[in-house]
């Protein structure tokens, strides 16, 4: 695995080397190898302590000193790093089960193995690091917490997970913000097939509260553009609802009205000081990290 650049592949085709565990791993040693002179790669100026050295750690943070008398490779950790409480909270209602095409994850299953790579490196920097999943009712919670064995829980936990009831509720919303007590970095991975304002509301609620917040908008390609066919039956994953329609008909109106969703969540979310990133299950999960990189490299400063 490590001589390819997981992290550049289709994310289907990543998915078929193997469990969440090892793909998570080999897409975040791709990722940062292609970091170079990232942004968003800084630490705080405050030295903390030691540590040891990591595959994937700046070489700039060695301390040749302790090599020197010990014969060991450790970084230095500071203090921004090691304060960081990070929370992954992962819409698997039914919508999120649904893919486009046979050769395409379903944007469940993108969302869980995205989550796992950016809960690696998270913790790679020893940065506190837990996960919230929701569908109509808050079914995994597992706290931010930065100790051995935490990456093994979490990506055993994203391994489990499933698409499951209906869609968001104003209960599972208002649990997901209670449980997020503690300030810190809320990721929030949905699709976002639920009431706008009942999400703004409580995503604005974690704003307010001192949470640094950003959405992942996860999407099917085929969500964004009809392909050109006869008749075909179009049913609603969360209600099972359907109607019969041609898409060579709908296609310059469905276009035009998912443009205006996708405008409609990124203006909301950037008026309210949240990160909003777009990307469609066909995204390399490299690609998706570095938006997110670049995202969270421009609200630091």
């Amino acid at each position: 695995m490590s001589a390819q650049r997981l992290d550049l592949l289709d994310p289907f085709t990543v998915a078929g080397l193997g469990g969440i565990e090892l793909v998570a791993r080999g897409v975040v040693e791709g990722f940062l190898s292609g970091l170079h002179r990232s942004p968003y790669r800084g630490f705080s100026v405050e030295f903390a302590e030691h540590r040891p050295y990591q595959p994937g750690d700046e070489l700039r943070y060695l301390d040749w000193k302790i090599l020197g008398r010990r014969d060991r490779l450790y970084v230095k950790q500071f203090e921004e790093e090691t304060n960081l409480r990070a929370t992954l909270v992962l819409d698997v209602s039914r919508s999120m089960g649904w893919s486009g095409a046979s050769d395409r994850l379903t944007k469940c299953a993108y969302a869980v193995r995205l989550a796992a790579a950016l809960g690696l490196i998270l913790l790679r920097q020893r940065d506190a690091t837990g996960l919230i999943a929701f569908d109509d009712a808050v079914r995994v919670t597992l706290p931010p917490k930065a100790r051995a064995g935490q990456w093994h829980l979490l990506a055993r936990t994203l391994q489990d997970l499933e698409p499951g009831g209906g869609t968001a509720a104003e209960g599972a919303l208002r649990r997901v913000t209670d449980l997020l007590r503690r300030r810190g970095m809320v990721l929030f991975v949905s699709d976002l097939l639920v009431e706008r304002e009942l999400l703004l509301t409580a995503l604005r609620y974690l704003r307010h509260r001192g949470h640094v917040v950003t959405v992942l908008h996860v999407m099917d390609p085929a969500e964004l553009d009809l392909a050109p066919s006869g008749e075909a039956r179009f049913v609603d994953p969360e209600t099972g609802e359907g109607i019969v329609a041609a898409p060579r008909d709908l296609g310059p109106a469905y276009r035009a009205t998912v443009e205006g969703v996708v405008r409609a969540w990124r203006r909301a979310c950037r008026t309210s000081g949240i990160g909003y990133h777009q990307v469609t299950t066909a995204t390399p999960f490299g690609d998706a990290l570095r938006r997110l990189a670049a995202g969270s490299a421009r609200a630091a400063r």
